[in-house]
């Protein structure tokens, strides 16, 4: 037989496969967002050939090759009996004088050799395609992930979406494994071998050969689909077992603070019970359908070397023809017996790629306009018309915002937790549509432009700096990936964190740890500061970029701010009024809605609600949450 592709055999696994049958049957997919009666559609499976078939369809030399080379090593594998009959039979001082077949012999042989050589040769072939169509199918559902909106990846499990994608590519090499190297070849060697049982035998023994193997397959078929129902189980269980223990190690510190590691030893214990229990019914229905194929086989087996021997006895057959006989029924017993196990492995494929052709399948909730052209910058005034926005139609986020940021000047957002500050920062990055009125830049509107350039004109210092588990020079290059080191070194200067990384004993080459947590927030800060620089954008976004740092390294930092958003159009979302007393024009928001708008001095003047929120961080100055 051809080599196969290896199964994927699953992480909680603890025994070796008993036999060939007991091999891992869990390919670990999950269902966990898809409906039941989408995962158990019988149209699931053709749709998804369907889905694989502009993978592989870019190599039509190769697949024509392949099958040449197919047809080649069967028909040889199948002549090799024939080639063997007529050595028995040279053999046999009843046929004829006793020589030594030295052509015959040969020829075996060389026909072995050609069943063997031209079948690794397909394999060989053939492998481009399949891990091409492996690359191509992840790497469409990698950049389509990148495509959907923030709504969808704050709903789902990252560790889950992770292995859905390796789960699913690993799907797409497993079935094209599976079908080219097994049922193709099983299913044309077994069309072979009854033609030829047709015109050199009895037409019964055909009959006997289709029927055993009808039986066999739907055996396999039906009690392959009775358990699927157990395999489901198991790999949604290993996948939120996966999920939720990647989310405790992201939130490793938080586990600390609280004490609570063996809380979260046992929630995920609990989930490996279940996969335990899960996988035990599971191996115990293999059970059942090895001992259902064994039986199968071995009848059909049975009746034909009966068949063959009665005749061989009543000299209808020669011995080379009883031999010829058993050989055949040798070779079909080997794909045979691994029908069963190639139908399931065929079957996990198609499951485990059913949830990573589901994520293609998910609505990319913002989208570029047709022929959409880029966004073209000249100044970067920023406009909000009747802007109105709501992630779900009963609770409204934004009611009627409309503001200007004129070209090179800076505006400030403030008011209280939940008021909707920065839903603007999303909305004028387009994460989001707006739900009525537009967002202008320069009189475009940002949903008539490409988002891709509509996101390298504007720049962002978040609060929360998240970094690549890579090095600092890794994170301050992501601004602008093309960037020379010198650029880079300059935009560390700029952001004044040039001098801390160079004191460090790797310099730039410092990793900083899982989401840059080996660095302070102040150095953190700066990084996202240099970032911000290095993209070298026309609009600055500050998102309460310092309320979570001490106050002397957020003046520092303020003033740094200060002096990267000089001639920038920039729009400042803030909790601590202290920080925004200098900008152009602030907004205070209420509930979605804009309450006051004026300057510093003009708002405490007035002795509205900005006043008020002065005079009460003045009293509480430590208090981050006053606002």
């Amino acid at each position: 037989m051809a080599a196969k592709p290896k199964p994927a055999v699953t992480p909680h696994a603890s025994a070796a496969p008993r036999n060939e049958h007991a091999r891992a049957t869990t390919s670990e997919t999950t269902a966990q967002s898809m409906s039941p009666g989408k995962t158990r559609s019988g149209n699931s499976t053709l749709r998804v050939l369907a889905m694989l078939w502009p993978y592989i369809r870019g190599f039509p030399a190769r697949m024509t090759v392949a099958a040449a080379l197919l047809v080649i090593a069967k028909m040889a594998t199948v002549y090799v009996p024939i080639a063997f009959k007529d050595i028995v039979n040279h053999l046999d001082p009843r046929i004829a004088a006793l020589t030594v077949p030295i052509a015959l012999i040969a020829l075996y042989g060389v026909l072995r050799l050609i069943g063997a050589l031209f079948g690794q040769l397909r394999d060989t072939v053939f492998e481009r395609v399949s891990q091409r169509a492996m690359r191509a199918s992840g790497l469409d559902a990698f950049r389509h992930l990148h495509q959907l909106s923030l709504r969808f990846h704050l709903d789902r499990h990252t560790g889950g979406v992770g292995r859905d994608i390796s789960r699913g590519t690993r799907g797409v090499y497993n079935l094209l494994g599976w079908v080219v190297f097994n049922i193709v070849p099983t299913i044309f060697e077994i069309a072979v071998v009854i033609a030829f049982m047709l015109r050199a035998l009895d037409w019964r023994y055909a009959i006997v050969t289709l029927i055993t193997m009808a039986i066999y397959i739907a055996v396999t078929i039906w009690i392959t689909e009775w358990r699927t129902a157990g395999v489901r189980v198991m790999n949604e269980v290993e996948s939120l077992a996966n999920a939720r223990a990647i989310d405790s190690l992201l939130n490793y510190e938080t586990v600390k603070y609280f004490g609570n590691e063996e809380f979260e030893a046992r929630r995920y214990d609990a989930d490996l019970r279940r996969y335990e229990d899960a996988a035990v019914k599971t191996e115990s229905s293999l059970a059942v359908l090895n001992g259902a194929q064994a039986l199968v086989i071995a009848i059909g087996v049975t009746v034909l070397m009966a068949m063959a021997a009665s005749e061989v006895v009543t000299h209808k057959l020669s011995v080379g023809d009883i031999v010829m006989v058993n050989g055949w029924l040798l070779q079909l017993a080997i794909p045979l017996n691994m029908l069963g196990f190639t139908w399931r492995q065929i079957k996990q494929g198609v499951i485990d790629m059913e949830h990573m052709f589901a994520l293609l399948d998910e609505h990319a909730e913002v989208r570029d306009m047709p022929h959409a052209p880029p966004l073209r910058t000249h100044g970067g005034e920023v406009r909000f018309e009747h802007v109105s926005f709501h992630y779900n139609p009963d609770r409204a986020i934004l009611d009627d915002i409309d503001f200007v940021i004129p070209p090179g000047k800076t505006l400030a957002v403030v008011g209280e937790t939940g008021a909707g500050k920065s839903t603007l920062s999303r909305l004028l990055f387009r994460f989001y549509d707006v739900t009525a009125g537009r967002i202008t830049i320069d009189g475009q509107d940002i949903r008539d432009v490409t988002q891709e350039s509509l996101r390298a004109a504007i720049g962002i210092v978040p609060q929360d700096t998240v970094l690549f588990n890579d090095t600092i020079y890794y994170n301050i290059a992501y601004g602008r990936t093309d960037a020379t080191r010198g650029e880079v070194e300059a935009a560390a200067r700029a952001a004044h964190i040039h001098d801390f990384v160079s004191s460090l004993p790797q310099g730039y080459a410092t990793t900083v740890g899982e989401r840059g947590l080996k660095l302070s927030g102040g150095e953190k800060q700066r990084v996202a500061i240099a970032r911000a620089l290095l993209k070298n954008p026309a609009i600055l976004v500050f998102d309460e970029a310092t309320s979570a740092l001490d106050t002397l390294t957020e003046k520092t930092i303020q003033h740094e701010l200060a002096d990267i958003a000089r001639g920038r159009t920039t729009l400042i979302v803030a909790h601590r009024l202290s920080t925004i007393v200098d900008a152009d024009r602030i907004l205070v928001l209420d509930h979605g809605r804009i309450v006051e708008s004026g300057s510093h001095a003009e708002l405490l003047a007035r002795g509205g609600r900005y006043a008020a929120l002065w005079a009460l961080q003045a009293r509480q100055p430590l208090d981050p949450t006053a606002v």
